[in-house]
């Protein structure tokens, strides 16, 4: 029979990895599901209606409309890289949490009696802090250029600011969720430091040994 323990769970590090599960699947679940739209009516000499989706893994690109001399406008923003460094992200932080929670609650004896697994621990931890705060810093720059070229106002002056001419895009503000969830991933990844750091030998051994009783 398998035992396991939930005292780790009522400690920090152990609140910090159900914390870091729940708010990894938020960030790239937020960011996955993201769809927009860009609409344009009456742009294009004409009385057309055409629309472009916006999703994932945000690899847009289209002719919008002719220039005021003639000449095609294409639009493009490939933040592909961006987006999928992010959401990896988010998938290697909830695995990683799943296997760990499974480690504290399983085995916390051998965690806390092999100084490697702690120190291990510490160093992943570190790495998917580093990995939240660039991919989130990506990400925001991926989003930002993602807006700039479907900004109604800019568009329709590049379309020459026809009578008529109608430029909507939906909300982002969804896609502004999930880059909160970013950062706040990454401030919950590099405070579990602390927590974890005092389970290394690097920790303990600066602690004053203990007084024999007397």
């Amino acid at each position: 029979m398998v035992s396991y323990t939930l005292a780790p769970f009522q400690e920090p590090r152990g609140v910090m990895r159900i914390l870091q599960f729940i708010f990894a699947i938020c960030s790239f679940a937020t960011t996955v599901n993201f769809t927009n739209t860009l609409t344009m009516t009456n742009c294009d000499n004409g009385t057309t209606t055409r629309s472009w989706p916006l999703e994932y893994p945000f690899r847009f690109g289209a002719e919008v409309c002719k220039k005021s001399n003639g000449e095609p406008l294409f639009i493009s923003a490939n933040v592909t890289s961006d987006a999928q460094f992010y959401v990896a992200t988010g998938v290697l932080s909830l695995l990683y949490c799943v296997f760990i929670i499974a480690v504290y609650a399983m085995i916390d004896e051998l965690y806390k009696s092999k100084t490697e697994i702690p120190l291990a621990d510490f160093m992943l931890t570190t790495v998917l802090a580093v990995f939240w705060l660039s991919g989130s810093a990506a990400w925001a720059n991926g989003a930002t250029a993602l807006k700039g070229v479907t900004d109604p106002t800019e568009l329709k002056r590049s379309c020459g600011n026809l009578p008529g001419c109608t430029v909507t895009v939906d909300s982002f503000s969804r896609l502004n969720i999930s880059l909160i969830f970013g950062f706040l991933n990454f401030f919950l990844w590099a405070s579990d430091l602390w927590f974890l750091y005092k389970e290394t030998i690097w920790f303990q051994s600066r602690q004053p040994a203990s007084s024999p009783g007397v």
